[in-house]
């Protein structure tokens, strides 16, 4: 959203040329108003506003009835019942109703009415001549209580495209209504026939009234703007709405309250959930792009914010100075955010896409990113809220915010626009076929590299319209494209193979679950290791700052080119820390596997303390060596509460109620599923699937995370047994519905914004094994080199021996005879000192292990963590559990010497831990 206000800079050729074309079109209407009186007040929906007050005086509002109207006030509006420093003041979460007057001092107002949401104004309202006629260039639309919103207004070429003409909205809080050309995100349908208009939201630039976000009155001013510019003498009465991130996201906010002329949307990079899409992604703060954004909002909303509007209101534009007086009643968005940590039950869903898109019935448009660094890649999730009927197309691919305007999407987009609003077979007009390559490729581009074409038009065959549409209603309405970026050279915005599905989720997926196992891997089936033995879980030192906040030092536009234009000093997606971190890795895999859609990451987890946040992060370990970056998900511990209504198996959805927080016991396992944003990768034979169970940060290039304070040394175990089977769910594709891609491996880095790195497995000894002898054997870690020394382990007790680095076996001394061991191994490389292994199956020592000398070290001593608490396994739970805890072993003397020779052979099963 940040970049899509930059995107001026990048598309802003054709923009240039269209002010140049259509300059003597350019007329500034800039409408007078009468001088402000004193004590002004206007009824609004919901609210009531005052300007012209006493700096600091008292207000009150009454009802009809004489009364004092009590309102609930959040604390984050503004100071209540006084002037502010511009004589303003407005109310809020007034209830719908007449004779509301407002009292200040000895002075009592008219009464106003206040009107409820859909209490639109009638048909005749919008045209003339009760409505103004509206010219191209700089003008006012005026709304439903009177307030003017700022626009700016783009007519085609008349000589080529006779009017009357479609309309097109842009309609955001960033600067569409600036005069000049068409905002960069629209520039280019002028050329293709359609009026554009640039429209900003109530509280920003030369708009009036007071800023909040997406708050209803926004939402019905979006309507009132349709209708009026419906109903101009050059329209032809079909509107549409197009634009991307904040352009987009007004879109869905706008069409839920159906304006009659609105014929379709175009939703581009947008939210399903404004908590949890973007803000507080599993209840943890975006402190990076989204609070960064909501700030923006917050110096956007104060009185002549832009440069522009200081230089319209200096240049003599009343309207524009007017418009301002209200600015300081607008909503602080930092302190609402600050102060909500938990979804608000009330309001929450009104801001919220996801929960209202099955009131919109005109067909819509939508695409974005998996891994969009901006809005995030939750927006896919609400695809299937639409109400049945509704015709909903998408376009959906790998990579950045600006995705959806690369060459074959944009295409796509204008093919959709006019079929759907121009109401003709879709024709790329030879202007925008010329200016566009170098618009959005080439050194200058929005993605630069080579400059981009776009493709042929595809319907130009038939003869009639009705003809065109037919065919184009016929294919699946869900286009995939797979690998953007590795397409043609590395890292421009196209795809090595397309998919076409019926829907989103994709029919047919299989869930297929990977469940960890002891020695950091990834398997078919539950681990069979039972609930009481040391290898059950594997564990982590919970510190976010071990890691980077984010993987991008550059500009946020920057992040749109190829990869070899982003300057690689700017790109750090570090390996993953030793001890800080958990690994699960599958073997190679025998054919190649395309997975597409939502996953989910269920964990058992203990903690010693009452809460940690969790980054779980997908990324596909290639045989040359590379980790390539997949998807992450999020969660706060204390969130781990479902939505038993709306979650599925592979989408978990939590409910984030402050009522519903719930804390950690220290050492207990609880379980917690984690929802994966959506994505669609595939992973060649012979590449491994790898989990990554880590603090937040350091996989994303702008989000960045408030995450919990350490509480002292704080250790996450993750369980992984018969009874807490911690697992992996994926959506497979099967074989008929995987998509044909090269058979060689993408270059690496190449897919759009998903990083790689060199792959470095812990250097963890692996297939630790111990004998009732106390003999220990392992082997050596498989990276890292040999280490100076290794230093041999006994649970519980503690004692200890180190050996030399060329080592694999070891005796453990000073073992008591009928106690129950297992052992860890840890290998030393000078000062430093790797993970220790996963334990070793228990066994029963029945001999006392010959003298062994140890070797001389100035290593650090080996921290240990006190062994968890074993809590009852829950009888039930949200993971599925599978077999039976067998309990603890019967000590019998004799009889477990007898069964010795069987218990050593049990305890040598091979165990690896990739942390």
């Amino acid at each position: 959203m940040v970049a899509a206000q930059g995107l001026k800079n990048r598309i802003g050729a054709i923009g240039a040329v269209l002010a140049l074309v259509l300059a003597a079109l350019a007329v500034s209407s800039a409408s007078p108003v009468a001088a402000v009186v004193p004590f002004a007040v206007r009824g609004s929906i919901n609210q009531v506003s005052v300007t012209g007050l006493t700096v600091g005086a008292a207000v009150v509002l009454h009802d009809s009835g004489g009364h004092e109207v009590s309102l609930v006030h959040a604390d984050w509006d503004p100071p209540l019942d006084v002037a502010d420093a511009q004589g303003a003041y407005l109310f809020r979460h007034v209830p719908a109703g007449s004779g509301y007057t407002v009292i200040s001092g000895s002075e009592t107002s008219d009464p106003v009415v206040v009107t409820a949401p859909d209490d639109n104004p009638a048909p005749a309202f919008y045209d003339q001549p009760q409505a103004p006629v509206l010219s191209s260039g700089f003008t006012y639309i005026p709304t439903r209580d009177g307030t003017t919103l700022s626009a700016n207004i783009t007519f085609p070429v008349e000589a080529k495209y006779p009017k009357p003409w479609p309309v097109l909205i842009d309609y955001s809080g960033y600067d569409p209504s600036q005069p000049g050309g068409a905002p960069s995100e629209a520039a280019l349908f002028p050329f293709q026939g359609y009026v554009v208009v640039g429209l900003n939201v109530r509280g920003t630039t030369c708009s009036g009234g007071a800023f909040d976000f997406f708050e209803e009155l926004q939402n019905r001013d979006g309507y009132d703007a349709v209708e009026m510019l419906a109903n101009q003498p050059w329209a032809n009465g079909d509107v549409g709405m197009v634009g991307l991130s904040y352009m987009g996201i007004s879109q869905l906010f706008v069409a839920q309250t159906q304006p009659p002329h609105l014929r379709a949307i175009t939703p581009l990079s947008v939210i399903a959930d404004t908590f949890r899409s973007t803000l507080y992604p599993g209840g943890i703060l975006n402190t990076g792009f989204a609070v960064a954004w909501a700030n923006d909002r917050v110096n956007g909303a104060k009185p002549a914010a832009h440069q522009w509007v200081k230089d319209r209101i200096a240049g003599g534009d009343t309207t524009c100075a007017a418009n301002q007086k209200l600015r300081l009643q607008s909503v602080d968005l930092l302190k609402k955010i600050n102060e909500n940590p938990y979804y608000l039950a009330a309001g929450g869903d009104e801001l919220a896409p996801r929960t209202f898109v099955h009131k919109i019935t005109v067909p819509t448009y939508m695409g974005g990113a998996f891994q969009d660094e901006q809005t995030g890649g939750a927006w896919s999730t609400m695809l299937k809220n639409f109400a049945p009927g509704t015709t909903v197309r998408a376009f959906l691919t790998n990579g950045v915010h600006a995705e959806s305007l690369a060459s074959q999407d944009i295409a796509r987009l204008m093919e959709f626009v006019d079929f759907y609003v121009g109401k003709h077979i879709p024709h790329i007009d030879e202007f925008v076929r010329a200016a566009a390559p170098g618009v959005l490729g080439g050194a200058g581009g929005v993605f630069g590299g080579t400059p981009i074409q776009l493709p042929l038009d595809r319907f130009t065959a038939y003869t009639t319209y009705a003809q065109a549409l037919t065919a184009y209603q016929a294919e699946p309405p869900i286009r995939v494209v797979w690998e953007n970026g590795a397409g043609l050279a590395p890292g421009e915005p196209q795809g090595t193979a397309e998919s076409a599905f019926s829907a989103w989720p994709v029919p047919g997926a299989v869930s297929t679950s990977f469940y960890l196992q002891p020695d950091g891997q990834l398997g078919s089936a539950v681990s069979a290791v039972a609930d009481h033995e040391a290898r059950a879980t594997s564990s982590y030192v919970y510190d976010p700052s071990s890691k980077r906040a984010s993987t991008y030092d550059g500009n946020s536009g920057d992040i749109f080119k190829t990869e070899t234009q982003i300057d690689p000093t700017k790109i750090h997606w570090n390996p993953l820390t030793e001890g800080d971190s958990s690994s699960y890795v599958t073997e190679p895999l025998a054919a190649p596997m395309a997975v597409a859609g939502e996953g989910a990451v269920d964990l058992w987890l203990a903690s010693s303390a009452t809460d940690t946040d969790i980054e779980v992060t997908l990324t596909e370990v290639r045989p040359d060596g590379q980790e390539e970056y997949i998807q992450s998900g999020w969660l706060r511990a204390s969130h781990r509460q479902l939505d038993a209504a709306i979650s599925t198996d592979l989408a978990p959805f939590h409910t984030d109620l402050a009522a519903d927080a719930a804390p950690l016991t220290p050492g207990q396992f609880v379980p917690v599923q984690v929802a994966l944003f959506p994505f669609a990768h595939v992973l060649r034979a012979g590449s491994r699937l790898r989990l990554n169970i880590e603090a937040p940060g350091g996989n994303q290039p702008l989000w960045k995370f408030a995450s919990l304070a350490p509480d002292g040394h704080q250790v996450n175990q993750i369980g992984h047994s018969v009874g807490r089977p911690s697992r992996v769910l994926l959506p497979v594709l099967p074989s008929s519905l995987a998509p044909n891609v090269p058979a060689a491996l993408p270059a690496c880095p190449a897919l759009r914004n998903q990083p790689c790195r060199a792959y470095l497995p812990a250097r963890v000894a692996t297939s630790v094994t111990g004998a009732s002898d106390g003999v220990v054997t392992w082997v050596a870690p498989v990276s890292g080199g040999t280490p100076d020394q290794y230093r041999i382990t006994a649970l519980p007790g503690g004692q200890s021996v180190d050996v030399a680095g060329d080592a694999t076996t070891a005796a453990v001394p000073g073992l008591a005879l009928g106690t129950r061991y297992s052992f860890t191994v840890t290998a030393i490389y000078g000062t430093t000192e790797a993970p220790a292994s996963d334990a070793s199956l228990a066994l029963v020592v029945v001999s006392v292990p010959p003298t062994t000398t140890t070797t001389t070290t100035t290593a650090a001593p080996v921290a240990t963590v006190a062994p968890t608490t074993e809590a009852p396994v829950p009888t039930s739970g949200t993971l599925p559990q599978t077999g039976t805890d067998p309990g603890a072993f019967v000590l019998v003397g004799l009889m477990l010497v007898l069964a010795g020779v069987a218990l050593v052979a049990f305890t040598r099963r091979r165990r690896r831990l990739t942390i």
